[in-house]
């Protein structure tokens, strides 16, 4: 074979494993853009999955945090209410009006309160009957039922069985009860308490006081238990359950505790004590309503100082995050009646109440309702109170109205 050919056919023979190696070059990219479109693929799926596992668990958490609430249960069942209401509608929801001397009907029809607390006065000249057939057409009236309350402790506290048209004789307080009977005789007593006022047309008391004051000569003692913590923890918790079973709204108070503090009707009362002071004695009545399922605590205007130097309880929002998030209470909060004195110098521009829904409340009690009402209004128009606040506390009160039957 001549030079001339062998260089032909070293040629031919480079030209085929040059283009065999372009093939198999080409070959070997696809594979590799094959596996890298396979990988991103699984990755994308991959992160589908997570995503959806993530969400998946977040809307369990929700559901699960919704479930662990008091009043968890019929929080969809209060969205689809609340769906209808204007913001005024709201608003009117989150207070517990002093009841009027005249005019209810058209305050109910015009601005929707959530409920009216009545006192001694309006039980005066009043039978069952009457009373009954006046809060029946109060309701009537109301686009959403109302909570109707009283302060129907025993012994010095007693609104309704102060009338002899009610009861024979006044109802007996705590310590009284405990004397004649002990824990029995106050169990059966708020049995017949609760059909009492449920038999008017009442259907929230607010009680039990779950305060541990130490002196016999302290304003808030008569009304306690005046046991000492622990027993009066088990106090608590029994009447709760027992309030609980006979189908009516039960109010702890005083958060945090009053203590042997002055009474804050006619001035404030500052509280000097140690946190620690709270934590093993006066939150243990709390923690152990809470446990047993009492649907709201009511906040004193105590200043307590270990908690917040500059306000009352009521309108501290570090003692309603220490209510919420220490001692886990998920139910409805209240103020006590915002015109007492003792909050009168301690808000700006007179808004007590304003104050009282940024530090954490969901109902206020309230002597002054159409001006406090429409403070609070003009307050979200100003952004000062953010609307999903408001929606949260609509959203318990609605919830606990559900719970307690009060809206079918």
């Amino acid at each position: 074979m001549n030079k001339h050919i062998k260089r032909i056919l070293i040629i031919i023979i480079l030209f085929v494993l040059f283009f065999t190696g372009i093939e198999i070059g080409k070959n070997i990219l696809n594979d590799s853009e094959k596996e890298t479109t396979e990988r991103q693929v699984n990755n994308t799926v991959r992160n589908e999955v997570i995503n959806n596992e993530t969400k998946s668990n977040e809307t369990d958490n929700i559901e699960d945090k919704h479930n662990n609430e008091l009043f968890g249960a019929y929080y969809e069942k209060a969205e689809d209410i609340m769906e209808d209401m204007t913001i005024e509608e709201k608003v009117g929801q989150i207070f517990l009006v002093r009841y009027p001397d005249e005019g209810v009907i058209q305050e109910i029809q015009n601005y929707n309160p959530g409920g009216y607390i009545l006192f001694s006065k309006d039980f005066d000249n009043q039978t069952k009957e009457s009373i009954l057939q006046e809060l029946s057409n109060c309701q009537e009236n109301s686009k959403i039922k109302m909570i109707f309350g009283v302060d129907e402790e025993g012994g010095t506290v007693v609104r309704v069985s102060n009338h002899k048209a009610f009861r024979n004789t006044k109802f007996l307080s705590p310590q009284q009860l405990w004397n004649k009977g002990q824990l029995n005789a106050i169990l059966e007593d708020s049995t017949e308490k609760s059909n009492l006022l449920k038999s008017i047309g009442l259907n929230m008391n607010l009680t039990p006081v779950a305060d541990v004051p130490t002196s016999p000569s302290s304003f808030i003692y008569q009304r306690s238990y005046g046991r000492g913590a622990e027993k009066t923890s088990i106090y608590v918790s029994r009447l709760v359950e027992t309030m609980n079973k006979d189908n009516m709204i039960s109010t702890l108070k005083h958060f945090p505790g009053y203590g042997d503090n002055v009474d804050t009707h006619t001035g404030i009362a500052i509280d000097k004590r140690d946190y620690q002071v709270f934590e093993n004695s006066d939150f243990l009545p709390f923690k152990s309503g809470i446990e047993s399922k009492v649907p709201t605590i009511l906040v004193s205007h105590n200043i307590v100082e270990s908690m917040d130097k500059e306000y009352p309880a009521s309108l501290s929002k570090n003692v309603h995050d220490i209510l919420r998030n220490e001692l886990n209470f998920s139910g409805v909060i209240m103020t006590d009646d915002l015109a007492m004195d003792a909050v009168k110098n301690y808000v700006e521009n007179g808004e007590a109440a304003v104050q009282a829904v940024l530090a954490g409340n969901d109902i206020i009690i309230s002597s002054d309702f159409i001006t406090q009402r429409n403070e609070i209004l003009q307050a979200i128009k100003n952004n000062k109170i953010s609307e999903e606040q408001i929606n949260m506390a609509v959203k318990r009160v609605l919830a606990l109205k559900c719970e307690y039957e009060i809206i079918k």
